[in-house]
């Protein structure tokens, strides 16, 4: 990978590509969990999303190997798919990034208020 594929996110988009077609070949209600998966993942990530792409990766693998198992989904994930997500992120009070985000601008904004004083 070089510089402009990584400031450009070119690599991420090659990576997503290739798991998208990893999931076409697995069984719809595989898919619709991938998406639902993909869905409550992306808001733990950071900028740029690169810190769930080894996430993704597990995960799809898992989903995989248990398709091939002849598994269900929910004998798998459970029957919930945001839980097991939020399980997956590590903690049950993990911050998104529009958390994060907020409590900047809060900070930052407190203490522009601050300064009036």
């Amino acid at each position: 990978m070089n510089f402009f594929e990584k400031i450009t996110g070119k690599d991420i988009n090659n990576e997503m590509k290739n798991f998208e077609e990893r999931v076409k070949v697995l069984p719809a209600e595989y898919q619709s969990a991938w998406e639902e998966i993909t869905s409550n993942l992306w808001i733990h990530g950071d900028f740029s999303g690169r810190n769930l792409m080894p996430a993704f990766d597990s995960v799809l693998e898992l989903l995989e190997v248990a398709s091939a198992g002849g598994q269900s989904v929910e004998e798998v994930l459970g029957a919930d798919i945001g839980g097991f997500c939020t399980a997956l992120v590590g903690v049950e009070s993990a911050k998104s990034y529009r958390d994060k985000w907020r409590e900047q601008l809060n900070k930052n904004v407190a203490k522009k208020l601050g300064g009036l004083k």
